[in-house]
């Protein structure tokens, strides 16, 4: 018996491997694809695994078929054979020409779009009616996401010419579901009153209608228990854990309830708090840094402060990349928290080019007189942000950046681009009046407080009425020298008529300068 089996199993083997007969194939003189629309005829012989002059055999047809409908092109393929010719017949997916949305109030049009953008539903690209039933659960998340659980959804597809759709997708979003009850479980140590003015969501109140804080978010939830997890942190509570939270709706989706269930652990003091690695710098001035110390009770938030401290001070001696890692070592039976900082300063970095980069007005040399860091030198990130804060002080940018991208090529050099957004420096005023004793008074004021983006600030003045006239010219440069100095003055000539004014008989000109 089982060597009639294993007989039965070697022909079948060989009838599975056995080579195609002549008969089933046939050498292909001519390739012909029908029904492309949209589609490159070069993106179907792609996946064909034959060409001109070879032999194509049937039992590639299978493959040839799945290889196609993967593109996602195409709803329907089918081969053919006349005479030597291949013929690949196929109907293209149409294509969406646009989507509309109708209804949408509390997510803009722009980011629905991007959201569907990122499921593979965007105008342009090939319609799928499968991607299109994924539709709704993205829009439900986003939806859910803003607390808005009443949210009702209709989605119409619409024939186009030449072959393209119309997707409409209509939405109701209902009204946001506000808080009833905010519960914390698991607290000894602290009240509830006190940990719930940590969160930023809370029950309705008052103000609700203006702060909105009554309306569940899920990002707004994440960031209240992370609050929640920093004020234990920050008071010593190093073991603090959050061991779930509870999310309940009441039948009709307008009313939440909130649960967090926690757990406090111990209050741990800090036994001793250590500085080790490279310190590059001397340690007095590193001890000087350290916001912690023995007997103190733990806190994240100073221990955090120290490894920036320490981190900044390494920067300002050209180590931009420094590490200052804090470990703390817990003895959970004394109740006490060893902190050590690591330090690894790295490689000393050295600045190759300050590139300015958005002053479309400004000329280059008044940015760059402001600098603080200087190329070739080692990096000081204090220096760097130093210099970021006098360019914005200018009042000439609306937006000043900077970057320090690493120079290809090397470990111990970077690049400083700042850029900038130029926004108008100049003020124009005009005005006319009318006095009693004048008549009509016309006054105007231009003043450029970056005049021809040299960094100079001139002022023209005008005043003229029946009985005075002003005229004031000013101008500043702040960098009259390259060390700083500054210069300006002021001219200025008035002109006054008293016998306009019925005051008495006289008449004054004056100029004047300062």
């Amino acid at each position: 018996m089982k060597a009639v089996i294993a007989l039965i199993y070697l022909v079948l083997v060989f009838a599975v491997i056995a080579p195609v007969k002549a008969e089933d194939s046939f050498v292909v003189e001519e390739i012909k694809v029908n029904g492309l629309q949209r589609i490159a005829a070069g993106t179907v012989y792609n996946y064909l695994p034959v060409t001109v002059g070879q032999r194509f055999y049937l039992n590639q047809i299978a493959p040839t078929m799945k290889g196609l409908f993967k593109t996602g092109f195409f709803k329907d393929i089918s081969l053919e054979k006349k005479g030597a010719t291949l013929v690949v017949n196929v109907v293209e997916r149409p294509s969406i020409a646009k989507i509309i949305f109708e209804g949408n109030k509390d997510l803009s049009s722009d980011d629905l779009t991007a959201a569907l953008k990122k499921i593979g539903l965007a105008e342009g690209k090939v319609f799928n009616r499968q991607i299109l039933d994924k539709v709704e659960q993205e829009l439900r998340r986003q939806y859910f996401s803003h607390g808005k659980y009443g949210l009702k959804i209709e989605t119409k597809v619409a024939q186009l010419t030449r072959n393209r759709v119309g997707i409409n997708i209509s939405i109701s979003e209902g009204r946001v579901a506000t808080i009833k009850q905010i519960n914390i479980v698991g607290n000894k140590v602290f009240e509830n009153d006190d940990l719930l003015e940590v969160f930023e969501l809370s029950t309705s109140n008052w103000l609700s209608f203006y702060t909105k804080d009554d309306q569940y978010s899920k990002q707004k939830l994440s960031a209240d228990l992370e609050r929640l997890r920093s004020y234990y942190l920050d008071r010593g509570y190093i073991n603090f854990s959050i061991d779930s939270t509870q999310v309940a709706i009441t039948p009709d989706k307008k009313e939440i309830y909130l649960t967090v269930n926690l757990n406090e652990g111990d209050l741990f003091t800090l036994e001793k708090v250590k500085v080790s690695g490279n310190l590059v710098v001397e340690p007095g001035e590193i001890i000087k840094l350290v916001q912690v110390g023995p007997g103190e009770i733990f806190s994240r938030k100073n221990a955090s402060a120290t490894s920036k401290a320490i981190s900044d001070r390494l920067g300002e001696e050209g180590y931009v990349f420094a590490n200052v890692n804090m470990a703390p070592d817990i003895n959970n039976e004394t109740k006490t928290v060893v902190m050590t900082f690591f330090v690894d300063p790295g490689k000393r970095v050295y600045v190759n080019r300050i590139n300015m980069s958005g002053n479309t007005k400004t000329r280059d040399e008044v940015l760059r007189r402001e600098l603080r860091q200087m190329e070739s030198s080692w990096a000081s990130t204090k220096k760097i942000e130093r210099s970021k804060v006098r360019l914005q002080r200018l009042g000439y940018f609306e937006e000043v950046n900077v970057e320090t991208p690493p120079v290809v090529g090397t470990s111990d050099q970077i690049d400083v681009d700042y850029s900038v957004v130029e926004k108008s420096s100049g003020n124009l005023s005009a005005g006319v009046g009318f006095s009693q004793t004048q008549g009509i008074v016309f006054n105007a004021n231009v003043s450029q407080d970056n005049v021809f983006g040299s960094g100079k600030r001139v002022n023209l003045a005008f005043n003229n009425s029946n009985v005075s006239t002003r005229y004031g010219f000013g101008y500043f440069d702040p960098y009259f020298t390259l060390d700083g100095v500054s210069m300006g003055y002021d001219l200025g000539y008035s002109a006054r008529n008293a016998a306009k004014a019925n005051i008495s008989n006289y008449s004054t000109n004056v100029i004047n300068s300062s």
